[in-house]
Parts: C-alpha cells; structure tokens; sequence
C-alpha cells in the first residue's frame, strides 16, 4: 500500500493558500503498480474515457479529478474532463536525485506550479489568476523506497466544479 499525505501551505507573495498533497511519481505505478488498476484511456490522447478510481501512481498530466480527502491517499478518482470535476493534473516535472528535502521539493514546487508552466496552460501569469494550485510531490517513503522523483501540479477553481479543462481559462 502506497500512501501520500495532504497539507496546506501558503505561497510567500501570493493571496492564495495551497494544498500539498504528497505523493509520487505516476510513471511509477506501471513499474510497481498500486494495487489499483488505471483508468480506461483513449488510445491516442491517452485522456480518461470514463470514471474510475486510479492509483495515486497511475495519475498523468491531463487527468481530471474529484477533489482528493486531506490527509494519506492511496488512490483518486478520475473523470473524464467534460464532466463535473475539481482538480485537473497540468504539468510535471522531475526533482533531482539526492537527499529527501521537504524544503527544496517545497520550493521547486513554487517555482514550476506557479511559473511559466501556469502561464502557458492558463494563459495569466499567476500573480493575476483567480484559480487555485497544489503539488503532488514525492514523501521521504517513496523517495527513499521507490525512487520518487516526479512533481505534479493540479489546478483547481475555487468557484466550485467544472466540465472542461481550464487549459487557456485566462483567468
């Protein structure tokens, strides 16, 4: 059973409060698998055909979700992005190897969530968006034990669901 934990924290110069949600690499679940199998995807978009619940590892930029409880998961539940959904995977990136540091993957986070990565999917920078963002990022089990390197950024509207993508919201 592979765990992750969910916290907020604020981003320094910034109105909005973040939820971090510590987790892993999606790449890793097809190497070790989660238990739980993946969601059924079209073949050549790769985007969710229809709900299911994932594990937390089988999560890949472009998935849409259901708001994920605070605290330890294990798993998610996915969507496809027109329907109602509260979270949606827009970008991820890779820590580099070396000591588990809470503070560094805390700062990378900053830096790639909320940076060019955000303006290019949303279209505003974001010191001028009205959407919220937290990562998915590696705990000390997954980095040590599995390797876990990988960082996800998930946007979300704090208006309540929606049933598209917000890639291009300009908002």
């Amino acid at each position: 059973m592979k765990l992750r934990t969910r916290h907020a924290l604020a981003l320094v110069g910034s109105a909005a409060a973040l939820s971090f949600a510590l987790t892993g690499c999606s790449a890793l679940n097809s190497i070790l698998g989660s238990g739980k199998a993946d969601a059924d995807r079209d073949d050549k978009t790769g985007q969710v055909t229809e709900s299911s619940n994932i594990g937390i590892f089988a999560l890949k930029v472009g998935d849409c979700m259901l708001s994920a409880p605070s605290g330890l998961l294990e798993d998610v539940d996915v969507v496809p992005c027109t329907e109602p959904h509260d979270e949606e995977v827009y970008h991820e990136f890779k820590m580099e190897d070396g000591e588990y540091s809470a503070e560094a993957i805390d700062d990378a986070s900053v830096k790639n969530c909320t940076g060019d990565a955000f303006t290019s999917f949303v279209g505003v920078a974001w010191d001028a968006t009205t959407l919220d963002v937290y990562p998915i990022t590696p705990t000390q089990q997954t980095w040590d034990q599995m390797n876990d390197r990988v960082v996800q950024c998930v946007i979300s509207d704090p208006a309540g669901q929606i049933s598209v993508s917000l890639k291009g919201a300009a908002r």
